[in-house]
C-alpha cells in the first residue's frame, strides 16, 4: 500500500533518536533541529515583515530539550540581526548549553514577553502531557502575534492530538525528524507544518496518510478492453419514503466515482431515476441483478423490513458498506455479521461509533478505531475532520480534510456511494475507504471555494457535483498534470 506520510508516536521517535545518538556526535541532532527551526522563523519574518535583521522574536522556553531547541534557534537568529528575548518558564531547569549560546550571541532573558514580531513555542515537547500550566497558559492567552511551535504545539497530546485544556494554537509547527500523530489529528492547532530532517531511521508507520498522487494513479478508469460490467457494478440499497434524498445522493456518488454500472434497490426508485436515468432500479434486492458490491443504510430506516434487507445484503459473499441506519441496525443486532468473510466497511460518526462499541470514542481516536476493527473484524471508517480508516492487522490510514466543509447533512451518503463504487471495482477495502475520504474532502473544499478563494457554506448536492472534479485533480497529480 503506497503511503506518502507516516506519523510516529513519541515512543517511536524516542527510540529512533536513541539510535541516532549512536551514529552522530552529542548535540548534533539538537543543532540540526534548531537550525531548521531558525530557518523557518527567518523565512516567516521575511514574509510577514519584509526583513529579518532588526525584527524581534520572543522564545517561550520550558525545561528539557524542546526548550533547548528554541534557545539554540534563538542564538542563530541573533547572528542574523534578530532581537531575541527568552522567557524562561522554569529557570532552574532551562537547557544550560542552549541558554549559554543565546546569551553569548546577545540574547536576553526577561519575564516580559514584550512586543515581538513572532513568538517561538518551546514550552514542552513530545514528553509533555496535559494542558499548559497556569503561568504558561496566561502568557499564551495574551499573545497577539504569530506563533511558531517547536516540534508540536504545547498543551496538545503528541500521540492522540487531544486537547484537555489551555494549549498553543500555532500558525506554523516545525516538526523535528518525523511527523507525529498530533500533526494530523490536531491540525487546527498546528497550522502549517514544516518538517526538518535530522537523520532519524524510522519504523514502518502504524498511522499513515495515502499519497494523493497514488490515489489518482490507482483510481479505476476504463481500460481499452473494459465494458460497463468489467469496471464493477455497484448495488445501492438506501433511502425511504422519509428520506428519499439519501438514495439520490448515494446513487449519484457511486455513478460519479467510477464508469461502471449502478443498480438501485428500494422504495426511492422514482426519485433516483428522476435524477440519474442511467441507474438500473428495482424494488427489491432479489430483483436487482448481479452486482460486485453493496452499499446499505443511508436513509434506509430501522424497521423490520430494513433489518431484513440488511440481513439479505450481508448474507452475500460481496463487499458491503454499511452506513447510517444500517449501523443502528448492526448495533442492535451484531449477529448479522456472524460468519461473514467478505469485506465489510462500517462508516460511523462519533455517535454511531458509541452505539457499535458500547462506549464513547474517547481521546485516542486511533486506538478506538483500531479496537473496533479488530473486535468486529471489519474495516472501520471513523468520520471526522481527520477521518480514520482501520482494518484488522493493518496500519490506520488518516485523511486530514483541511477543514470541515463536509460537515453537512447528506455528505455521508455521498461518501458511502464512493466507497461502494471503489469496492465494486475490486479495490482493497481500507484503500477504498481512505481514497474515498480523500476525494470526498477535496470535493467538499472545491464546492465551498467554487470561483472564489473565500469559502462559503456548502451542502451535499454541490459536494456531489464536485466529486468528478476532485477525482480529476487526483488523477492529474498522478500523471504530473495540473
Amino acid at each position: 500500500m503506497s503511503t506518502e506520510r507516516g506519523f510516529f508516536t513519541a515512543d517511536e521517535v524516542r527510540a529512533a533518536e536513541a539510535e541516532l545518538f549512536t551514529r552522530v556526535p552529542d548535540g548534533v541532532p539538537m543543532q540540526r533541529a534548531a537550525y531548521g527551526l531558525a530557518t523557518v522563523v527567518a523565512a516567516e519574518l521575511r514574509a510577514r515583515t519584509g526583513g529579518i535583521a532588526g525584527r524581534s522574536v520572543t522564545l517561550l522556553v520550558g525545561s528539557g530539550d524542546n526548550g533547548g531547541d528554541a534557545l539554540w534557534a534563538g542564538s542563530m537568529l541573533r547572528r542574523r540581526g534578530v532581537t531575541v528575548t527568552a522567557v524562561l518558564l522554569n529557570p532552574e531547569r532551562a537547557h544550560v548549553k542552549g541558554l549559554a549560546a543565546l546569551r553569548k550571541t546577545g540574547g536576553r532573558v526577561s519575564a516580559d514577553v514584550g512586543r515581538p514580531d513572532l513568538v517561538i513555542d518551546g514550552i514542552v515537547g513530545i514528553s509533555g502531557r496535559g494542558p499548559l500550566r497556569p503561568n504558561a497558559a496566561e502568557l499564551v492567552a495574551a499573545l497577539e502575534v504569530p506563533i511558531v511551535a517547536a516540534d508540536l504545539p504545547s498543551g496538545v497530546d503528541p500521540d492522540t492530538g487531544a486537547v484537555a485544556g489551555p494549549a498553543v494554537r500555532a500558525d506554523i509547527t516545525v516538526a523535528f525528524g518525523a511527523y507525529k500523530p498530533v500533526h494530523v489529528l490536531a491540525a487546527p492547532y498546528c497550522g502549517r507544518i514544516e518538517l526538518v530532517p535530522i537523520g532519524l531511521r524510522l519504523p514502518e508507520p502504524s498511522l499513515a496518510a495515502l499519497d494523493p498522487a497514488s490515489i489518482g494513479a490507482l483510481w479505476p478508469v476504463p481500460g481499452p478492453l473494459d465494458d460497463k460490467y468489467t469496471q464493477g457494478v455497484t448495488g445501492v440499497c438506501a433511502g425511504s419514503a422519509t428520506y428519499p434524498g439519501a438514495a439520490v445522493l448515494c446513487s449519484g456518488a457511486a455513478i460519479a466515482a467510477t464508469s461502471g454500472l449502478v443498480r438501485y434497490a428500494g422504495t426511492g426508485t422514482a426519485d433516483v431515476l428522476a435524477h440519474f436515468p442511467e441507474v438500473i432500479a428495482a424494488q427489491s434486492i432479489a430483483d436487482t441483478g448481479r452486482v460486485q458490491s453493496w452499499v446499505f443504510g443511508p436513509g434506509a430506516g430501522t424497521d423490520a423490513d430494513a433489518h431484513k434487507r440488511l440481513a439479505e445484503v450481508l448474507a452475500t459473499d460481496l463487499p458491503v458498506v454499511v452506513d447510517a441506519d444500517g449501523l443502528t441496525l448492526l448495533a442492535a443486532d451484531p449477529e448479522l455479521l456472524r460468519g461473514r468473510c467478505a469485506p465489510t466497511v462500517l462508516t460511523p460518526h462519533a455517535g454511531e461509533f458509541a452505539r457499535l462499541a458500547g462506549h464513547e470514542v474517547g481521546q485516542d481516536r486511533v486506538a478506538a478505531a483500531r479496537d473496533l476493527a479488530d473486535s468486529w473484524q471489519v474495516t472501520v471508517l471513523l468520520k471526522g475532520r481527520a477521518t480514520l480508516v482501520a482494518a484488522p492487522g493493518g496500519p490506520v490510514l488518516v485523511n486530514e480534510a483541511g477543514g470541515s466543509w463536509a460537515a453537512t447533512a447528506g455528505a455521508g451518503d455521498v461518501l458511502s456511494g464512493i466507497i461502494g463504487a471503489l469496492l465494486a471495482a475490486g479495490r482493497d477495502p481500507a484503500w477504498s475507504a481512505a481514497a474515498a475520504a480523500r476525494a470526498h474532502s477535496l470535493a467538499a473544499n472545491l464546492a465551498a471555494h467554487e470561483n472564489h478563494p473565500a469559502g462559503a457554506p456548502t451542502s451535499a448536492t454541490p459536494l456531489l457535483q464536485h466529486v468528478r472534479p476532485a477525482i480529476r485533480i487526483l488523477r492529474a497529480l498522478a500523471i504530473g498534470g495540473s
